[in-house]
């Protein structure tokens, strides 16, 4: 089945009752990211040239894109790999920062690369500065905060096979 079966299963769209009322509603953002790793279990981290701060790859999802759709989609754009990533490990209610309205980050299993990855991608120069492998502890000083606590989630959540939810990075 496709979505747009699913779709069409579905029936007819739910009618306002009210009018306006849809449009008046919040929107989350949502994003997807893979935790990636080498086989010492180095994490792969992206470093961004929009920002201070390093990211693992992934990104915001576009209208109508699922969360593991744009973390694929942006694992294509960023690294050059078409992959389908594996399992959620963790999904994370971030709340309203500065001119970010509150989202859900969604963080996927996307395996082992070759040690050798990072010296070897192409990344788009415009976007990132490079890659790299480290420790999670070795990347601290180059995290946010919430960042680095769903890291840290991901990371034994990849290792003892379970999905978290999170709030800003941290269990409830």
């Amino acid at each position: 089945m496709t979505l747009e079966d699913d779709l069409r299963a579905e029936g007819a769209p739910e009618k306002e009752f009210h009018a306006g009322v849809a449009a008046c509603m919040p929107r989350k953002r949502t994003a997807g990211g893979a935790l990636l790793r080498n086989s010492s279990g180095h994490v792969l981290f992206v470093v961004p040239v929009y920002k201070p701060t390093w990211e693992i790859p992934g990104g915001i999802a576009e209208p109508d894109e699922s969360p593991r759709a744009a973390c694929e989609r942006e694992l294509q754009e960023e690294l050059g790999l078409d992959v389908t990533v594996g399992r959620l490990l963790v999904v994370d209610w971030m709340p309203t920062h500065g001119v970010w309205g509150d989202g859900l980050m969604f963080i996927f299993d996307g395996g082992t690369l070759p040690d050798d990855f990072a010296s070897k991608a192409n990344v788009p120069a415009e976007e990132l500065s490079g890659i790299r492998f480290l420790p999670l502890d070795q990347a601290t000083d180059h995290l946010r905060p919430s960042m680095n606590r769903r890291l840290e989630q991901a990371v034994e959540a990849a290792a003892d096979g379970s999905t978290r939810y999170l709030e800003f990075g941290r269990t409830q």
